[in-house]
């Protein structure tokens, strides 16, 4: 490229003189587009590298610990279930010898759900049973089932509206 294609303003120093004409660096280019799509495609090319060796982890593994694997979450989720039977059963046996006392002394089934209600959120917006604001329903709730509550209480809240 001839300088006469280059136009060159030259800036004038303090004193009012001018320094010679210096060629200006180029700005070196930034990536092209071409360049773009290629790391797109190599890190998307490695985002499946790695799904593939994840699943060559699995079907490497012989069928027999694929299938004892299998067998030992249905039976977690069998005991869950079961836990799950046990517990439902439990409440609403407390819930008949509640409501029977409560009508032996008077106090309806309305009163007696509103006071496990705010009893329940008295717990569930406290702190552990040694914090300031502990609420453990008078020792019945042990500290690691307090714990319990703690981790699940943004779903308890939604329950005990």
């Amino acid at each position: 490229m001839a300088t006469l294609d280059k136009l060159q303003i030259p800036i004038p120093n303090a004193d009012g003189s001018f320094n010679a004409l210096q060629p200006q660096p180029a700005t070196p280019p930034g990536p092209t587009a071409a360049e773009l799509s290629l790391k797109e495609a190599e890190a998307r090319h490695e985002a499946m590298t790695e799904q593939l060796d994840a699943l060559n982890e699995i079907l490497a593994k012989p069928l027999s610990e694929i299938l004892a694997e299998r067998d030992r979450f249905k039976e977690a989720a069998a005991a869950w279930d079961a836990f799950g039977a046990q517990w439902m059963l439990s409440q609403r046996a407390m819930k008949r010898v509640a409501l029977d006392l409560g009508a032996a002394q008077g106090i309806g089934e309305e009163e007696i759900v509103r006071r496990a209600l705010v009893l329940a959120n008295e717990v569930l917006n406290g702190e552990h049973a040694g914090g300031p604001n502990g609420v453990d329903l008078g020792g019945t709730i042990a500290e690691a089932q307090l714990a319990h509550i703690a981790r699940h209480r943004p779903f308890l809240r939604r329950q005990f509206r």
